[in-house]
């Protein structure tokens, strides 16, 4: 009988830690706030946490930002607000990993947003 209650047991708790073990997730939390600072470039902008990082870049006039979407899942660089665009850029769906490119050759402060997630991704770029 002791005999049968040690297996038993054992057993128990060989499949809980198999179980607690296997039990890791490979998914993305694609709610998470990153724990490193950027590794951004001067003139890069990351798409990350459903957040634009930086939310504010300044330039001179004739520089060229890039985006690069660092989720698991699709933005947009859409000039202007969610209640009015510019139609001075809009990158379209990127996709994760993906990056899009523009050039600001004149001076001002532009505006731009996410067209998918427009509530919580907006920022500026200020050109000098």
């Amino acid at each position: 009988m002791k005999r049968n209650l040690f297996i038993s047991a054992a057993l128990i708790m060989f499949v809980s830690i198999m179980f607690v073990t296997g039990c890791k997730s490979n998914s993305t939390n694609y709610n998470s706030t990153p724990t490193t600072p950027s590794n951004s470039g001067a003139n890069e902008v990351l798409m990350q946490s459903s957040m634009f990082n930086p939310s504010s870049i300044t330039v001179s006039a004739g520089t060229k930002i890039t985006w690069t979407n660092k989720d698991g899942y699709d933005h947009t660089v859409t000039s202007g607000t969610p209640a009015q665009t510019t139609g001075l850029f809009d990158s379209g769906n990127i996709s994760a990993g993906g990056t899009f490119s523009f050039t600001f050759n004149t001076k001002g402060t532009y505006q731009y947003f996410c067209r998918i997630h427009s509530s919580m991704m907006q920022a500026t770029v200020t050109v000098q």
